[in-house]
């Protein structure tokens, strides 16, 4: 990168000058669209309710194409993982020259339980990736530090004795350049694992892939096969992301269907995104080489959204020269649950607001590449339109579908509503979102093959409700998805800066 001091910037107030300025614009920009798209709707359909409607029309059959497009991905992809999860990964290996690779797993916790804990190192444990090859690293922070002192020494003494390479650390509160969040924290373990065991064994970076996992995920058992064979058939490892695919499945049957919904939409989106690797970017639990963290300086410290940013990071600092590789191969976390259906439904909101403030990648980047000359105009272009395109999306398009696309019969006035076009709009619209819907088909069927086995204590009522659950869909994508999207690029757009949530973890 042509100016590497930039690479871990959070916000316009850390510039001056005339970057201040450039930074802050483009804090603005995707609140200011979303807002101007959703007002010029209110204006338009006042004003001009003739081309009101007919933008509504060819915005609702856009979104009919979309649909479509991405239904076909979504079913791709579904294919595509089952078949992961069929293969013998470590006979593929075989063909590789693999023995020299470790794995560095990151469990950042703060005040899980020990059975969330344990239950995502059971999973390690079960995996069938030599355990002596295999750095795990459990690091809590201060602020909850009796908490996370016990359950990190209680695993240690369950697991001690099966994963020779396990250890603890504390992540020290109020470091300088940190705000309280996962970014710290997985840094601070790294270069632990770093200190403890990579050096003193002179461990080639090249060789360890680094996985950080939300202190609740489990992997499959050929997860570390599978991803230890994309490393080595990467065009170029050490440049690169392997991303699994989230899959909400450790408490799914116990979560209510607003949670279940938006979960499964979650990891809906996350398979489609595989099936366009070009698009696809980190998100939650990921992999990727330790020779880049070190490069990188490990995960940015002072942003919330550190699990994305880090594929930014590596992006300019390679100057174009990396990639998201899709692993189409699961990993299971929990949905959001809490211990009242009301609590559920605000840790839900506060979660998407969380990961729509994602958007805080948007005026970073597209700094970064005004910046870096090294990297073609064609990237900065496709990238900068690709997240665009994205937040816009995000946070206007339920809105001008299921709430906004009456409003030119409502403000066209007499004279509009007096023309066969006002008469004929609710129909159309309707009959094309209808056809939309239709997809809705094919996402009950697809989540219902991700599920696991119903316990037993659930009878069918319970699956039939999971099916069933899918006409929330109308209501879920606007209350969890356009308006805490809506809600965080305002929140950048005015210079209200987020800090870090964590999702608390309850399971019954």
């Amino acid at each position: 990168m042509t100016d590497k001091k930039y690479l871990k910037i959070a916000f316009s107030p850390e510039l001056r000058g005339k970057d201040r300025l450039i930074y802050r614009a483009l804090e603005i920009f995707p609140g200011a669209l979303a807002w101007g798209t959703l007002s010029g709707m209110f204006l338009a359909s006042y004003f001009i309710p003739v081309y009101a409607a007919f933008f509504i029309i060819i915005f609702d059959l856009y979104w009919l194409i979309k649909t479509v497009f991405l239904s076909l991905h979504l079913r791709a992809n579904a294919r595509r993982m089952k078949i992961h999860l069929d293969t013998d990964w470590a006979e593929r290996l075989t063909r590789f020259h693999w023995e020299h690779l470790w794995h560095l797993v990151i469990f950042p916790m703060a005040n899980e339980s020990r059975e969330v804990v344990k239950s995502s190192v059971e999973a390690i444990l079960k995996s069938a990736w030599p355990k002596e090859r295999m750095i795990v690293a459990l690091s809590y922070e201060e602020r909850y530090g009796e908490h996370g002192r016990a359950v990190a020494e209680k695993i240690l003494a369950d697991f001690g004795p099966a994963l020779p390479n396990i250890f603890s650390t504390m992540h020290p509160t109020g470091l300088e350049g940190e705000i309280p969040g996962k970014g710290g924290n997985e840094t601070w373990a790294a270069r632990e694992a770093k200190k403890i065991f990579i050096d003193p064994r002179r461990i080639p970076y090249e060789n360890i892939i680094v996985s950080s996992f939300d202190v609740d995920t489990q992997i499959y058992p050929r997860y570390f096969e599978c991803l230890a064979w994309h490393f080595l058939t990467a065009k170029n490892p050490v440049r690169a992301s392997y991303q699994p695919v989230p899959v909400f499945n450790n408490n799914i049957w116990s979560a209510p269907a607003l949670s279940r919904v938006v979960a499964t939409s979650g990891t809906f989106w996350q398979m489609m995104q595989q099936e366009r690797p070009e698009r696809l970017t980190t998100f939650s639990s990921h992999s990727m080489s330790f020779k880049a963290l070190a490069d990188l300086d490990f995960w940015q410290t002072n942003i919330v959204s550190e699990d994305s940013r880090i594929f930014w990071n590596s992006l300019l600092f390679y100057d174009g020269q990396y990639e998201s590789i899709p692993l189409s191969y699961p990993v299971s976390m929990d949905a959001n649950l809490a211990p009242t259906f009301w609590r559920t439904v605000k840790n839900v909101y506060r979660q998407q607001r969380r990961w729509a403030w994602g958007v805080e990648n948007f005026p970073y980047t597209v700094f970064g590449f005004l910046k870096n000359k090294k990297i073609p105009l064609r990237t900065k272009l496709y990238y900068t339109f690709n997240m665009i395109e994205g937040y816009w999306s995000w946070s206007t398009n339920a809105l001008l579908l299921f709430a906004l696309g009456w409003l030119p019969v409502l403000l066209g006035g007499r004279e509009f509503n007096t023309m066969v076009l006002a008469y004929n709009l609710p129909t159309i619209t309707r009959t094309i979102m209808t056809f939309a819907m239709v997809g809705l088909v094919a996402s009950a069927i697809i989540s219902m093959q991700l599920l696991p086995p119903r316990p037993p204590h659930y009878g069918r009522l319970r699956t039939a409700s999971m099916v069933l659950q899918w006409i929330l869909v109308p209501f879920t994508i606007i209350a969890f998805g356009a308006i805490p999207a809506l809600d965080a690029q305002t929140r950048l757009m005015l210079g209200k800066y987020m800090g870090f949530w964590i999702t608390p973890k309850h399971r019954k």
